[in-house]
């Protein structure tokens, strides 16, 4: 089973990519294997998130990988920061192509006791993939060129999950999608990417980069006011305010199956009552992540 997932895409080239890039992301990709790959968010001055990624680390590149529409801007950030670095970025959201495997073991050409990020031969061109967890049990996210799209999911064989599908079983997992869930302007550990979180893309010891004084100051004080936690009820609107007692405590992501993620103030108790957008919810904790996730 997969799932197209809309996306658009940046590589970076050049001989100092990795340490460029490192320079603004979040996470270590300094510290990845080559091939690797790393969640990550790119932050402004304030700490908020502006956009979120997945960064492949490869030979010849660094291979960002985002929702649809978000590439452009992105590029457009980082040429701002190129001074001195050796560095190009391209955008090739036009050429490629996306897709989620459910099941990493469903994927011919891919070695599922091997790295986080592979390439290798399917349906007559190259692909590249990484292991990427979207609905609580690891898949894989497979990059190809647009032309070869029909090939591709030929080989892959079985059928097609809809977008909808894959958001429900995410939502029900406890796994954000930072730009579908509009999570785009707070601060990582309020959404679920801190370290331990269900979708870690935050180091505390990789060096600077846009926004990490404020991070550092979260990690030693621990006093982020809001945490992600899941809604339970029917009819509920996407993307709306959380109230209770007419008083905002947060924000809702997408709607999925009775299910929503959201960020919300830290003072509210499992089973407490809320309202998304004028519609009754309840509130549930989710499970911390194993503490080598």
């Amino acid at each position: 089973m997969w799932t197209r997932l809309p996306s658009s895409a940046l590589r970076v080239t050049g001989a100092d990519r990795v340490d460029f890039v490192q320079g603004q992301m979040t996470n270590d990709l300094r510290g990845a294997p080559t091939p690797g790959v790393v969640a990550c968010g790119f932050l402004n001055v304030r700490g908020q998130i502006e956009f979120f990624a997945r960064a492949y680390k490869r030979e010849g590149d660094v291979y960002l990988h985002l929702d649809a529409g978000q590439a452009e801007a992105l590029a457009a950030r980082l040429r701002r920061y190129i001074i001195f670095d050796q560095v190009e970025v391209e955008d090739l959201s036009g050429e490629l192509r996306t897709v989620h495997v459910w099941d990493e073991a469903a994927v011919p050409g891919w070695n599922p006791q091997g790295g986080s990020a592979q390439t290798f031969e399917l349906a007559g061109g190259t692909v590249l993939a990484g292991r990427v967890d979207r609905t609580g049990t690891p898949g894989v996210d497979l990059h190809f060129l647009a032309r070869h799209e029909e090939a591709v999911l030929a080989a892959l064989g079985g059928g097609e999950a809809p977008l909808d599908a894959l958001d429900g079983a995410r939502v029900r997992a406890g796994i954000p999608d930072i730009t579908r869930d509009g999570f785009v302007g707070v601060l990582p550990q309020e959404v679920g990417l801190d370290v331990g979180g269900p979708l870690p893309s935050i180091s505390y010891r990789k060096g600077c980069y846009v926004g990490q004084e404020i991070m550092a100051r979260l990690e030693a004080r621990g006093n982020a006011r809001y945490h992600l936690a899941r809604l339970r009820g029917e009819g509920l609107p996407d993307h709306a305010a959380v109230t209770r007692e007419g008083r905002a405590v947060g924000q809702a992501g997408l709607q999925a199956g009775g299910l929503s993620l959201a960020r919300l103030r830290k003072e509210l108790l499992a089973g407490d009552v809320v309202e998304v957008g004028g519609v009754p919810a309840s509130v549930e904790f989710l499970a911390p992540a194993p503490a080598d996730a």
